[in-house]
């Protein structure tokens, strides 16, 4: 495939028979030179093609194969004559980030980190069949949840209201509509908030080791050698049950509506249809119960953290940096060209990158831009960024979401075959806690590509530049 070069870091596919707009890859020059026979450039074409795309069809530098969009896609169309599609989301609606800082330096825990893994592993639910911290729902409990999001958490007791203004659209999106839920979503739903589930996702201490942007990094109240905990998960039973269900309906909502597709897994249907209309309130439901998941980890990881290293909770100063969703389909205004449009933008293994002054970032943050949370491998770093003007205008305020795999999860069991991963983290500084030894396998570090380079790319163009750098001490993981 053609790929053609428009700047340092942004690569062009022509836009050529059905695409309606250009593909865009954000990338390095390296990586560009072995895109020219991956699938997922054919997967950033075939989103081309979607009614009412604006601007690109957009690919970060995390970018690798998914269920219609790349994982690391960005769409966005336009809600008058554009289409919503569960493929630009995913099955983990809401998989997203939430960043914790502390009054602790990581010296404050030399000779502790195992007892905390230990106890965090403990009092965390993780894994595939995990149950909730709470018991069981009610149904009418639940209906209050999709809705209210991460303040039904709070109102539970987990957590402060303040929390909500560090959360992404408040921690719960106004669409909800839980008449559009099926009976089999519900019924996964009742037992799983307060999970951290399995595969991807993870608990991790980390330390701020290196900061490259001080005014940001102050106001986000970070500092080298500051002890930080980094929570990755989502909607788990819940959001992949509301996907699966709404595929099906867009399956026959693209027949119905004419709408012709260079990939089935595109199924989709009018933002402004009632096919559309209920899957936004589905999925604005999955996303509201996978922040409401995150506000409840969070403050058991406090309470956990406190009985771990016998802290009060003023002396540990436990408080939300920022949370951020990775896979979810949002309305939005944006400017386009000349032009105040309001748009559906899907990011699927992206994330929001809002700039200075825009009025949903945080008061405390909008002088900087919106706080950006981007995960790498458990045996590397992460890293904070911030959002730009130059995201608003070139990403529909996107940047990429991680590390993003570089093997598919059975290449990484046949690589780690007859290895001790655990052991290997450990010769290396880290603590992993892990329900089942196969999970460690298929996501060993090796498995993802290089954060830093990923990272660097979104820097170099302005998109999101770096802010400060954590490495893990110690990983919870399913």
């Amino acid at each position: 495939m053609t790929l053609i070069r428009v700047s340092e870091n942004v690569w062009e596919i022509p836009a050529t028979g059905g695409m309606r707009v250009p593909g865009r890859v954000y990338t390095d020059e390296t990586s560009a030179g072995r895109l020219a026979s991956d699938p997922c450039l054919d997967q950033v074409r075939n989103v081309a093609h979607l009614p009412g795309i604006e601007g690109y069809s957009l690919a970060m530098p995390d970018m690798h194969l998914g269920y219609g969009f790349p994982i690391g896609g960005v769409g966005a169309f336009r809600v008058k004559d554009g289409v919503i599609s569960p493929g630009g989301v995913g099955y983990d609606i809401n998989c997203g980030v939430r960043l914790l800082a502390t009054d602790l330096d990581a010296a404050d825990i030399t000779g502790k980190t195992e007892r905390l893994a230990d106890r965090l592993f403990s009092d965390v639910p993780s894994g595939v069949g995990s149950h909730g911290a709470i018991e069981r729902l009610t149904a009418p409990a639940l209906s209050r949840l999709m809705v209210r999001g991460a303040a039904w958490a709070v109102e539970q007791g987990f957590g402060e209201g303040a929390d909500l203004e560090h959360t992404e659209a408040g921690g719960a999106l106004p669409e909800a509509d839980p008449d559009a839920v099926s009976e089999r979503a519900f019924a996964r739903g009742l037992d799983q908030v307060g999970t951290l589930g399995s595969g991807n996702h993870f608990l991790e201490i980390q330390v701020v080791d290196q900061v490259f942007d001080r005014e940001a990094a102050t106001a986000y109240g970070l500092h080298e050698g500051q002890l930080t905990v980094m929570i990755h998960c989502g909607s788990r039973g819940f959001g992949h049950q509301v996907c699966d269900d709404y595929l099906e309906v867009m399956a026959a909502a693209s027949v119905r509506y004419g709408i012709e597709l260079p990939d089935r897994q595109l199924a989709c249907a009018p933002v402004d249809s009632p096919e559309g209309r209920r899957y936004l309130g589905a999925m604005a439901c999955a996303a509201n119960y996978a922040w409401a998941n995150r506000q409840m980890i969070m403050h058991l990881t406090g309470e956990s953290m406190q009985k771990a290293l016998g802290l009060s909770p003023r002396s540990l100063g436990l408080r939300l940096v920022y949370d951020v969703a990775h896979n979810i389909a949002k309305i939005e205004t944006h400017v386009s060209g000349e032009r105040n449009l309001e748009l559906c933008v899907h990011r699927k293994g992206a994330t929001r990158a809002f700039g200075p002054g825009h009025p949903e970032v945080p008061p405390t943050y909008r002088g900087v831009g919106q706080p950006v949370l981007t995960p790498g491998d458990m045996g590397t770093a992460s890293y904070v960024c911030r959002g730009t003007e130059k995201a608003m205008r070139q990403t529909f305020g996107s940047t990429c979401h991680g590390a993003g795999r570089a093997m598919s999860r059975a290449q990484a069991l046949k690589r780690a075959k007859g290895r001790d991963i655990s052991r290997e983290l450990a010769a290396v500084g880290v603590v992993v806690r892990t329900q089942g030894r196969k999970t460690l396998m298929e996501e060993m570090p090796e498995a993802y590509k290089d954060i830093h380079e990923v990272v660097d790319v979104m820097d170099r163009t302005g998109v999101s530049p770096r802010v400060a750098r954590l490495r893990p001490l110690a990983v919870v993981k399913g």
